[in-house]
Order: structure tokens, then C-alpha cells, then sequence
């Protein structure tokens, strides 16, 4: 399946799964076409129209860290790239990681237990670890579940679930 068509399939699940009426602050990345990450554009646009009330916030990576800062944006927003040529949203109105209700996370794999797999930099972990318990983690992946991953640890954050376009997984 294509990248655009998986990721508007997703996009549906998401909203099929998802109950919008509480959230304040959703974070989400921003796909990385060249990696075949799940264009989020397809939420974050949706949220607009149907939930104005809803602020969406993008990640603004300080590689000096490897943290992640979550930046408003909004179909204003203006975008540079980082040194990795990563889009990032231009301004500094940020949330803390505890006042986020929602993080979307982009993973590489996952397993059966909801453990994740990123670009190895620890960026999203660190960003998840400060987040607020109840603040539901949400993956989205193009490709299907891996049976189990090898290195993950007990300090690893969960995800909540997984939305893929055929399937939707969900850990309490």
C-alpha cells in the first residue's frame, strides 16, 4: 500500500479510536517522506476543522540534548529545517510535556506488548518519560507489528496503541 493511501487509513482509524471532547494539547510529529513515516497532515488538518479547541503541537528538536521541545503550530505556521533536515515549526510558544493530553509517535517497529522502536536517539522516549501518565501515546505505523523486541526495558514508556491501515492494537 502507498504511503498516502495508508496514511489517510490511519487518519480514519484514529478518528474512529480517539475521543477528541477532552483533549487541549495533542502533540504529533511531522512525517519524514524519505523514512515512508505516516503523513500526519491528514489528523492535524482534520483537528482543525472539527476541533478548533484542540492545539496541535509539532516536535523542535535541540540535538545538543536530543530532546524535543512540543511547538504550537497551526495552518499559519511557518517551517524551517533542522541540520537533519527534519521540518520543524518556526516560533517558541511551547507546552511542557505534562500538559499534553495526546502524543502521536512516529516508530519504526513495534511489538505485541507496545514497546517501540525510533531512529535510535532517544528523543521521543525522553519526551514520553515527562509526559503525564493518563496522556494517551499513540503510534502510527505503515508496517505490521514485530513479534518482540529484543532490547526493550523496563524503562521504556509503552505506547497506549498502535494504528496501522488494517489494524488498531491497544495495551492498558
Amino acid at each position: 500500500m502507498e504511503v498516502a493511501a495508508a496514511s489517510s487509513h490511519i487518519a480514519d482509524r484514529f478518528f474512529d479510536l480517539i475521543d477528541l471532547s477532552d483533549v487541549k494539547k495533542l502533540h504529533t510529529f511531522i512525517r519524514i517522506a524519505k523514512f515512508n513515516e505516516v503523513d500526519t497532515s491528514n489528523i492535524y488538518y482534520r483537528i482543525w476543522r472539527e476541533w478548533p479547541d484542540v492545539a496541535t503541537y509539532a516536535p523542535k528538536s535541540d540535538l545538543a540534548t536530543n530532546s524535543i521541545r512540543s511547538i504550537v503550530f497551526d495552518s499559519k505556521t511557518g517551517w524551517t529545517e533542522n541540520e537533519w533536515n527534519i521540518r520543524e515549526p518556526i516560533g517558541t510558544e511551547a507546552a511542557a510535556p505534562e500538559q499534553l493530553d495526546i502524543v502521536i509517535v512516529p516508530l519504526l517497529c513495534f511489538d505485541q506488548t507496545g514497546h517501540r522502536i525510533g531512529y535510535g536517539k532517544g528523543f521521543y522516549d525522553r519526551l514520553l518519560l515527562q509526559c503525564r501518565q493518563n496522556c494517551k501515546k499513540i503510534g502510527l505505523s505503515i508496517f505490521p507489528h514485530a513479534e518482540n523486541i529484543g532490547d526493550a526495558s523496563d524503562n521504556d514508556v509503552r505506547l497506549d496503541a498502535v494504528i496501522t491501515p488494517d489494524e488498531v492494537f491497544q495495551w492498558q
